[in-house]
């Protein structure tokens, strides 16, 4: 039986439709819904212009192995926290940022970023403490459609924003 911790996730970026079906399915196949507690996500629960914050209890080792590899994979940014389980794990958060690249951060089960003495010799310059402690604070972008910009009349053409937003067909 595997150990099991709470757990949320964050996910943004630029989605055609069919990879938000894919990615709706993938979200309850994990049983996350928007808030602690709540009834199981669907669809409509998705609030336009904020990223998707999703939430669960009983999550198997605290990640969601399935979604977030399909992130990844996808190039869709996301955050997740998990708590840490008595002597096997700590708490962290796993930030990634549309890249490809996952990186991991320790936390406290407040999801407050904190860093071992091993790693603040490591980083070596007060700059390079606050290079990382930026980079775990990485703020996930809204969640867009590409229904979302044709509703509102706008063009569907995502590759124009400042940001570069992830785009999956």
């Amino acid at each position: 039986m595997a150990d099991r911790v709470s757990a949320s996730i964050v996910i943004g970026g630029s989605l055609s439709g069919s990879a938000y079906t894919e990615l709706v399915e993938l979200i309850g196949n994990e049983g996350l819904s928007t808030e602690w507690d709540g009834e199981a996500f669907e669809p409509h629960h998705r609030t336009v212009g904020q990223p998707l914050s999703l939430y669960a209890h009983e999550v198997a080792w605290g990640y969601f192995d399935g979604l977030e590899s399909w992130c990844a994979r996808n190039q869709v940014p996301f955050t997740r926290w998990s708590g840490g389980y008595a002597d096997q794990w700590g708490p962290e958060r796993i930030v990634h940022q549309g890249d490809g690249t996952v990186t991991s951060y320790a936390v406290t089960e407040d999801d407050t970023v904190v860093i071992a003495r091993e790693a603040l010799e490591k980083l070596g310059s007060f700059d390079a403490i606050l290079a990382h402690f930026a980079a775990a604070d990485f703020a996930v972008p809204p969640l867009v459609l590409e229904c979302d910009a044709s509703e509102a009349g706008a063009p569907t053409d995502s590759t124009s924003d400042a940001e570069g937003p992830t785009h999956v067909e």
